[in-house]
Protein backbone atom coordinates (compact mmCIF):
# COMPACT_ATOMS: atom_id res chain seq x y z
CA UNK A 1 0.00 0.00 0.00
CA UNK A 2 1.19 3.63 -0.96
CA UNK A 3 2.08 5.95 2.29
CA UNK A 4 0.01 8.25 2.12
CA UNK A 5 1.88 10.71 4.70
CA UNK A 6 3.25 13.71 3.09
CA UNK A 7 5.89 16.16 4.59
CA UNK A 8 3.85 19.59 3.90
CA UNK A 9 0.82 20.59 2.51
CA UNK A 10 2.54 21.66 -0.67
CA UNK A 11 3.70 18.17 -0.88
CA UNK A 12 0.00 16.89 -0.46
CA UNK A 13 -1.06 18.51 -3.37
CA UNK A 14 1.46 17.95 -6.21
CA UNK A 15 0.27 16.88 -9.06
CA UNK A 16 -3.80 17.19 -7.24
CA UNK A 17 -5.52 20.70 -8.38
CA UNK A 18 -6.06 21.64 -11.78
CA UNK A 19 -8.13 24.66 -12.86
CA UNK A 20 -11.79 24.72 -12.99
CA UNK A 21 -11.62 21.35 -10.29
CA UNK A 22 -14.34 21.77 -7.56
CA UNK A 23 -13.47 21.91 -4.38
CA UNK A 24 -14.71 20.98 -1.42
CA UNK A 25 -13.38 22.81 1.54
CA UNK A 26 -14.06 21.66 5.64
CA UNK A 27 -15.13 23.87 8.28
CA UNK A 28 -17.74 26.40 9.93
CA UNK A 29 -17.42 29.78 10.30
CA UNK A 30 -13.81 29.92 11.41
CA UNK A 31 -13.67 26.03 13.28
CA UNK A 32 -12.09 23.34 11.74
CA UNK A 33 -10.39 24.93 8.55
CA UNK A 34 -7.84 23.28 6.87
CA UNK A 35 -5.46 26.52 7.07
CA UNK A 36 -2.24 24.76 5.79
CA UNK A 37 -3.86 22.86 2.57
CA UNK A 38 -5.82 26.18 1.76
CA UNK A 39 -2.43 28.28 1.68
CA UNK A 40 -0.77 25.67 -0.07
CA UNK A 41 -3.68 25.68 -2.72
CA UNK A 42 -2.84 29.90 -2.68
CA UNK A 43 0.24 29.13 -3.79
CA UNK A 44 -0.29 26.58 -6.82
CA UNK A 45 -2.22 29.40 -8.51
CA UNK A 46 -4.97 26.98 -9.36
CA UNK A 47 -7.64 29.08 -10.54
CA UNK A 48 -11.41 28.94 -12.12
CA UNK A 49 -12.05 27.06 -8.76
CA UNK A 50 -16.06 25.63 -7.55
CA UNK A 51 -15.77 25.83 -4.16
CA UNK A 52 -17.94 23.58 -1.72
CA UNK A 53 -17.83 25.17 1.66
CA UNK A 54 -20.72 26.50 4.40
CA UNK A 55 -18.92 29.82 4.04
CA UNK A 56 -15.87 31.04 2.42
CA UNK A 57 -13.62 32.12 5.49
CA UNK A 58 -13.85 35.40 7.42
CA UNK A 59 -12.15 38.60 6.29
CA UNK A 60 -8.32 37.78 5.67
CA UNK A 61 -8.49 34.20 6.88
CA UNK A 62 -9.24 30.97 5.40
CA UNK A 63 -10.73 30.74 1.81
CA UNK A 64 -11.00 34.43 2.26
CA UNK A 65 -7.60 33.83 0.59
CA UNK A 66 -8.62 32.01 -2.48
CA UNK A 67 -11.40 34.77 -3.12
CA UNK A 68 -9.31 37.80 -3.20
CA UNK A 69 -6.91 35.94 -5.27
CA UNK A 70 -9.47 35.65 -7.81
CA UNK A 71 -9.19 31.77 -7.86
CA UNK A 72 -12.87 31.27 -7.11
CA UNK A 73 -15.60 31.28 -10.08
CA UNK A 74 -18.26 29.89 -7.97
CA UNK A 75 -19.61 28.91 -4.35
CA UNK A 76 -21.49 26.65 -3.46
CA UNK A 77 -22.17 27.45 0.09
CA UNK A 78 -25.20 28.20 3.19
CA UNK A 79 -23.71 31.61 4.26
CA UNK A 80 -22.19 34.71 3.17
CA UNK A 81 -21.46 36.89 6.50
CA UNK A 82 -18.65 38.07 8.14
CA UNK A 83 -17.14 38.35 4.66
CA UNK A 84 -17.42 41.55 3.12
CA UNK A 85 -15.50 40.43 -0.09
CA UNK A 86 -17.78 37.51 -0.74
CA UNK A 87 -20.90 39.32 -0.37
CA UNK A 88 -19.24 42.48 -2.82
CA UNK A 89 -17.87 39.80 -5.44
CA UNK A 90 -21.53 38.17 -5.41
CA UNK A 91 -23.26 41.74 -5.61
CA UNK A 92 -21.54 42.38 -8.37
CA UNK A 93 -21.62 39.68 -10.28
CA UNK A 94 -17.87 38.83 -10.22
CA UNK A 95 -18.87 35.14 -8.52
CA UNK A 96 -21.77 32.75 -8.68
CA UNK A 97 -23.25 31.77 -5.68
CA UNK A 98 -25.72 28.65 -5.58
CA UNK A 99 -26.96 29.04 -1.90
CA UNK A 100 -28.40 26.29 0.16
CA UNK A 101 -30.17 25.71 3.70
CA UNK A 102 -27.54 24.91 5.70
CA UNK A 103 -28.83 21.65 6.35
CA UNK A 104 -29.89 20.66 2.55
CA UNK A 105 -25.82 21.25 1.97
CA UNK A 106 -24.79 19.18 4.45
CA UNK A 107 -27.73 15.97 2.67
CA UNK A 108 -26.01 16.91 -0.32
CA UNK A 109 -22.71 16.31 0.38
CA UNK A 110 -23.58 13.58 2.57
CA UNK A 111 -25.49 11.57 -0.23
CA UNK A 112 -22.73 12.67 -2.77
CA UNK A 113 -20.43 10.87 -0.23
CA UNK A 114 -22.58 7.81 -0.14
CA UNK A 115 -23.28 7.63 -3.82
CA UNK A 116 -26.99 8.57 -3.62
CA UNK A 117 -27.63 11.11 -6.95
CA UNK A 118 -30.18 12.72 -5.24
CA UNK A 119 -33.26 12.97 -2.26
CA UNK A 120 -35.98 15.17 -1.63
CA UNK A 121 -36.93 17.54 0.78
CA UNK A 122 -39.30 19.78 2.55
CA UNK A 123 -36.78 22.66 3.18
CA UNK A 124 -36.47 25.48 0.49
CA UNK A 125 -40.35 24.68 -0.85
CA UNK A 126 -42.31 27.31 -2.22
CA UNK A 127 -39.00 29.67 -1.87
CA UNK A 128 -36.39 30.77 -4.30
CA UNK A 129 -34.19 27.69 -2.92
CA UNK A 130 -36.82 25.39 -5.24
CA UNK A 131 -36.60 27.25 -8.40
CA UNK A 132 -36.19 25.23 -11.13
CA UNK A 133 -36.18 22.28 -9.30
CA UNK A 134 -38.17 18.80 -9.51
CA UNK A 135 -40.85 18.31 -6.68
CA UNK A 136 -42.91 15.82 -5.97
CA UNK A 137 -45.17 15.25 -3.12
CA UNK A 138 -45.41 12.47 -0.24
CA UNK A 139 -47.75 11.41 2.09
CA UNK A 140 -49.97 14.68 0.93
CA UNK A 141 -46.53 17.15 1.22
CA UNK A 142 -44.30 18.70 -1.18
CA UNK A 143 -40.99 18.23 -1.41
CA UNK A 144 -38.57 19.10 -3.38
CA UNK A 145 -35.65 17.16 -5.26
CA UNK A 146 -31.44 18.01 -4.28
CA UNK A 147 -28.73 16.33 -5.83
CA UNK A 148 -25.64 15.00 -4.11
CA UNK A 149 -22.60 16.61 -4.34
CA UNK A 150 -19.20 15.11 -4.72
CA UNK A 151 -15.97 16.64 -5.63
CA UNK A 152 -12.41 16.72 -7.70
CA UNK A 153 -10.77 17.23 -4.58
CA UNK A 154 -11.66 17.71 -0.67
CA UNK A 155 -9.40 19.13 2.14
CA UNK A 156 -10.43 18.51 5.88
CA UNK A 157 -8.74 19.37 9.16
CA UNK A 158 -9.05 16.99 12.00
CA UNK A 159 -7.69 16.92 15.57
CA UNK A 160 -5.65 13.49 15.25
CA UNK A 161 -5.05 11.27 12.75
CA UNK A 162 -2.82 8.09 11.93
CA UNK A 163 -0.52 7.51 9.09
CA UNK A 164 -3.14 5.35 7.48
CA UNK A 165 -5.64 8.39 7.19
CA UNK A 166 -8.36 7.13 9.93
CA UNK A 167 -9.18 11.02 11.61
CA UNK A 168 -10.54 11.89 14.80
CA UNK A 169 -12.12 15.35 14.38
CA UNK A 170 -12.80 17.11 17.68
CA UNK A 171 -15.74 19.19 18.67
CA UNK A 172 -17.20 21.73 16.40
CA UNK A 173 -14.49 21.10 13.98
CA UNK A 174 -16.90 18.13 14.05
CA UNK A 175 -19.01 20.10 11.36
CA UNK A 176 -18.68 19.56 7.61
CA UNK A 177 -15.41 17.70 7.55
CA UNK A 178 -16.52 14.14 7.87
CA UNK A 179 -19.19 14.11 5.27
CA UNK A 180 -16.54 15.84 2.89
CA UNK A 181 -14.08 13.50 3.11
CA UNK A 182 -16.23 10.71 1.76
CA UNK A 183 -17.47 12.88 -1.56
CA UNK A 184 -13.88 13.54 -2.96
CA UNK A 185 -12.02 12.10 -5.46
CA UNK A 186 -8.86 12.82 -3.88
CA UNK A 187 -9.30 13.48 -0.27
CA UNK A 188 -6.10 15.17 1.33
CA UNK A 189 -6.52 15.90 5.29
CA UNK A 190 -4.12 17.49 7.79
CA UNK A 191 -4.20 16.64 11.55
CA UNK A 192 -2.79 18.39 14.48
CA UNK A 193 -1.12 15.21 15.83
CA UNK A 194 -0.35 12.15 13.47
CA UNK A 195 0.25 9.17 15.09
CA UNK A 196 0.73 5.58 14.25
CA UNK A 197 -2.58 2.36 13.46
CA UNK A 198 -3.13 1.38 16.70
CA UNK A 199 -3.24 4.32 18.73
CA UNK A 200 -6.53 5.62 17.98
CA UNK A 201 -9.03 4.29 19.99
CA UNK A 202 -11.33 2.61 16.96
CA UNK A 203 -14.52 3.97 18.85
CA UNK A 204 -13.44 7.65 18.64
CA UNK A 205 -12.72 7.54 14.41
CA UNK A 206 -14.79 9.24 12.67
CA UNK A 207 -13.53 9.03 9.28
CA UNK A 208 -11.67 5.59 8.59
CA UNK A 209 -8.60 5.67 6.35
CA UNK A 210 -10.27 4.29 3.06
CA UNK A 211 -11.53 7.68 2.18
CA UNK A 212 -7.78 9.34 3.08
CA UNK A 213 -5.83 9.70 0.44
CA UNK A 214 -3.11 11.72 1.46
CA UNK A 215 -2.20 12.80 4.90
CA UNK A 216 -0.02 16.03 6.40
CA UNK A 217 0.69 16.98 10.48
CA UNK A 218 0.19 20.52 10.80
CA UNK A 219 1.84 22.86 13.48
CA UNK A 220 0.83 26.66 14.35
CA UNK A 221 -3.04 26.69 14.29
CA UNK A 222 -4.45 30.21 14.74
CA UNK A 223 -7.68 28.95 15.86
CA UNK A 224 -9.67 31.88 15.49
CA UNK A 225 -13.14 32.37 16.65
CA UNK A 226 -15.48 35.18 15.00
CA UNK A 227 -16.42 37.26 17.81
CA UNK A 228 -15.97 37.51 21.86
CA UNK A 229 -18.97 38.86 23.65
CA UNK A 230 -18.96 39.03 27.20
CA UNK A 231 -21.81 40.17 30.12
CA UNK A 232 -21.48 40.71 33.50
CA UNK A 233 -21.73 37.82 35.94
CA UNK A 234 -24.55 37.90 38.24
CA UNK A 235 -24.34 38.19 41.94
CA UNK A 236 -24.24 35.21 43.37
CA UNK A 237 -27.21 36.64 45.93
CA UNK A 238 -29.90 37.35 43.56
CA UNK A 239 -32.00 34.37 42.94
CA UNK A 240 -31.78 34.47 39.02
CA UNK A 241 -28.12 33.35 40.18
CA UNK A 242 -29.70 30.71 42.06
CA UNK A 243 -31.75 29.16 39.78
CA UNK A 244 -34.70 30.56 40.42
CA UNK A 245 -37.14 31.17 37.39
CA UNK A 246 -37.06 34.81 35.66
Amino acid sequence: MARKVYPSAEAALEGVPFDGMTLMSGGFGLSGNPEKLIAALMATGVKGLTVISNNCGADGFGLWGLLNQGQIDKMISSYVGENKLFESLYLSGKLALELNPQGTLAERIRAGGAGIPAFYTRTGVGTVVADGKETREFGGETYVMETGLVADLSIVKAWKGDTSGNLVFRKTARNFNPMMATAGKVTIAEVEELVEPGELDPDTIHTPGIYVARIIEGHGYEKRIERVTTRPRPDAATPAAAGSEV
